[in-house]
């Protein structure tokens, strides 16, 4: 059990929070929210050792392991399989498959388990550090930000592994609805302050909202008895016969508490600039196919699909497939090998992605970034655009180069409404934004009059807003015309068990109840005999392998046959879990 008691830390005058305590109680799940910039990485700093508090103490239990992802991407092991399965504990080091069944449910494929980890992109090889603290199997997970990197496919793969993980956990992230999926309770950095709350993000926001409106309303009460207070001590204090009550009203007056107005917090405020088409779709892609070269594969082969005037098309699948690829040929940064994109006249686009963000130039400052897209607009105009992306007074001044992340993703979505448009293509538009702004970000696309074509992960955005899909699945790209719970219930992810989705397009077939029950029977029934003899010959290799430990004789062939087994047992009893 983790405690955190009185614990304040700052950076020289700035205070991040001060006098936190909190007690993560056994088994829970808490997810750690707040602003960017107000202090939760730091915070978990402090938990790992790393960060030094001003005050407090960190108490963690003797024999209490705590896992966390690793600052520094540095690898030891020639494959990736051997780098995970050395974080493996004591009592499942011959257990290569647990690490192996990880790998695969952070997207690695068997023909990656025998890579070496500098092979892959960064996003993978931070899969691969994750991998590592999830297959340690630690007391407490501490995960900054596990989300990013991950694909949807990944994403609710690890939703499963948190929700079964016997542990405590404790996650940044601003993907609400995997916090809402996944945690117990929600704990945020709000005001100086740290505070915890059983429940999802809505409660957690609720229940910050009615704590502000009671200080507000109690604030009003006390200035109101204060100003009745000084009104009888001005009216009365001179008169001989009230003195005395106007001396106790004054006492009273004095060891009265200040209370402070709630200081006003920075939001993101802003809509996108629409400009209207006269055309029901105002976009045409025919044919479609990509490949980057000869000897690359092909992303998309003959997609074809209509966008349009008020459409929301999630474009999904797993990461390296092609989404941002088929979003920058729509956007025309890249062109198609076959087909065609056919936009009618009027089209005007507003186009944030990966590639663009990059693009801002290092040496501007937000105001002339603004400027660069929309030069006809006055520095009034721009400042107020900066204003709304959360860049007041100086700050609109900030050179590109110092801004964070989540800073940049801000000047990228002031530059797009700085222009009129009237079709958005938004690839991973809520990277880097904090809750507050994510939640700002989803209303402004849902009133956007115009079309919209969005690569993204978060199964929030795409059931709150998205009407069509672009599926990108190991066989290439497909348009499907329905929501995403519709796709989930008629198609699914191929990678899940069949038990997640339900595979319909003609009606299945109505079995007798009976028919079910018997042949369920004689399928539990070979299946407790298969687990029953596959441990009689896993106690047997067991016992050979506890003797060749003992005479040095080499022990690794042995193992894996051990992991094996281990694993076909686990999958057995998860295939008899599924029957009962």
């Amino acid at each position: 059990m983790l405690q955190l008691q009185e614990i304040t830390k700052s950076f020289g005058e700035r205070i991040l929070f001060q006098d936190v305590t909190i007690v993560l109680g056994p088994k829970e799940r808490v997810g750690l929210v707040g602003r960017n910039g107000m202090g939760k990485s730091t915070l978990f700093k402090i938990i790992q050792g790393d960060e030094v508090a001003d005050s407090g103490e960190v108490s963690i239990p003797r024999n209490y392991r705590v896992g966390a992802l690793e600052q520094h991407l540095v690898f030891n092991k020639e494959t990736i399989l051997d780098e995970v399965a050395q974080a493996l504990p004591l009592e499942q080091v011959y257990d290569a498959w647990r690490a192996e069944k990880i790998l695969f449910g952070l997207g690695f494929g068997e023909d990656d388990l025998g890579k070496s980890p500098s092979t892959f992109s960064g996003g993978y090889q931070i899969r691969v550090k994750l991998a590592k603290v999830l297959v340690s199997n630690p007391d407490l997970l501490l995960l900054d930000e596990p989300t990013n990197y991950l694909d949807i496919v990944s994403l609710r793969w690890l939703k499963t592994f948190l929700k079964d993980f016997s542990g405590e956990v404790l996650m940044i992230t601003h993907d609400r609805s995997f916090l809402d999926d996944t945690c117990t309770h929600i704990m945020g950095i709000h005001r100086k302050g740290v505070k915890k709350y059983k429940g999802n993000t809505a409660k957690y926001y609720e229940q910050l909202a009615e704590e502000e409106e009671v200080h507000e309303l109690t604030r009003l009460n006390q200035e109101k008895k204060k100003k009745d207070l000084e009104n009888f001590i001005d009216r009365f204090g001179a008169k001989a016969t009230k003195a005395r009550q106007a001396n106790s009203k004054k006492k009273l007056l004095a060891k009265m508490d200040n209370i402070e107005v709630l200081e006003a917090i920075e939001e993101l405020k802003f809509s996108f600039n629409y400009k209207d088409i006269p055309t029901k779709f105002p976009l045409e892609v025919n044919n479609l196919s990509f490949s980057y070269s000869n000897d690359s594969p092909v992303l998309f082969k003959e997609l074809s699909f209509s966008v349009g005037k008020s459409d929301r098309i999630g474009i999904i699948g797993k990461n390296g497939k092609g989404k941002s690829t088929l979003l920058n040929v729509i956007g025309g940064v890249l062109s198609a090998n076959t087909g065609s994109v056919r936009e009618k006249p009027g089209v005007l686009k507003g186009h944030f992605g990966q590639t663009n963000i990059e693009r801002l130039h290092p040496s501007n400052t937000i105001i002339q970034e603004i400027q660069e897209v929309a030069p006809d607009l006055g520095i009034t105009s721009v400042r107020s655009i900066c204003g709304a992306m959360m860049f007041p007074g100086d700050d609109s001044e900030k050179k590109v180069s110092v801004l964070s992340g989540g800073e940049k993703a801000r000047v990228m979505l002031g530059k797009i409404i700085a222009k009129p448009s009237n079709m958005l293509l938004l690839d991973e538009p809520t990277n880097h934004l904090d809750v507050e702004s994510i939640e700002v970000l989803s209303k402004e696309i849902e009133n956007f009059p115009g079309s919209v074509l969005m690569v993204t992960h978060s199964e929030l955005l795409l059931r709150k807003l998205a009407t069509h899909l672009v599926i990108f699945r190991e066989d290439g790209a497909e348009y499907f015309v329905g929501g995403y719970d519709e796709f989930l219930e008629k198609i699914g992810w191929e990678d899940e068990p069949k038990s997640a989705k339900v595979k319909a397009k003609s009606k299945p077939k109505k079995n007798k109840p009976e028919a079910i029950a018997k042949d369920n029977k004689k399928e539990i029934e070979a299946l407790e005999e298969s687990i029953m003899k596959t441990e009689e010959l896993l106690a047997k290799y067991e016992d050979l392998l506890i003797k060749k430990s003992s005479t040095g004789d080499d022990i690794t062939e042995l193992s894996q046959m051990i992991g094996k087994l281990n694993k076909k047992i686990e999958e057995d009893f998860e295939k008899l879990e599924e029957l009962n």
